[in-house]
Parts: C-alpha cells; sequence; structure tokens
C-alpha cells in the first residue's frame, strides 16, 4: 500500500452510513440519559430507599458507555475504510446489549420486592 492509498476517500454512501449509525448510537444515549432524568424527576420514591437513584445512575452510567462506544466505533469504521481494511468487530453492541439486560433484571427486582413489601 502507498502512502497514497493509507488515506483514500471511501465511497461517499459507506462514510454517510457511518455517520448515520454514529448519530444512532448517539440517539439511543440521549434516550437512556433522558430516561434517567425522567425516572429521578418524575417517578415516585419507591419503597426502597435510593431505587431510583441506583436506576438513574445505571441509565447514565450506560448513556454515556454508549456514546463513547459510539464514538469509538465510527473512528475504527472510518479508518478501516480509509485504509481498505475489513471492519473491525462490533463489541460495543454487546456492552449495550448486556447494560440493558442488568437494567431490565433491576428494575423487575425492584418491581417484585415493591409487590411483596406491600
Amino acid at each position: 500500500m502507498t502512502s497514497d492509498d493509507a488515506d483514500a476517500e471511501p465511497d461517499y454512501r459507506f462514510t454517510l452510513a457511518n455517520e448515520r449509525t454514529f448519530l444512532a448510537w448517539q440517539r439511543t444515549s440521549l434516550g437512556l440519559l433522558a430516561a434517567a432524568v425522567a425516572i429521578v424527576q418524575f417517578v415516585p420514591q419507591f419503597g426502597i430507599p435510593g431505587a431510583r437513584h441506583i436506576i438513574a445512575a445505571f441509565l447514565t452510567i450506560l448513556a454515556t458507555l454508549t456514546a463513547g462506544l459510539g464514538l469509538c466505533r465510527w473512528r475504527q469504521v472510518n479508518d478501516a475504510m480509509r485504509r481498505g481494511q475489513p471492519l473491525p468487530r462490533q463489541r460495543a453492541t454487546i456492552v449495550l446489549g448486556l447494560g440493558l439486560v442488568l437494567l431490565g433484571v433491576l428494575i423487575l427486582a425492584v418491581v417484585v420486592i415493591e409487590a411483596v413489601t406491600q
């Protein structure tokens, strides 16, 4: 590969597709962050002290990770396209998926504990 090929301009359609994917990660992050704010501001206090804040903190951490991983992924794909290399493996989806599963389990636990204690 010559130095001219090292930073070849990829087809603009691929560049725009990569950008749309990046923006989808950022929208997901904003949605998670909005959910964290809504939990703290609008959901009534649970019978478990601090449960709202723990759920909101988890959502905030997940939102931050999602935004950062989306940025890293955009950069990796952009660099690979410009160098004509295969796209890197996607690990960010595993982090987001596992985070959402853990969040679901946490919320389910809070709901069950609330139901049992009332």
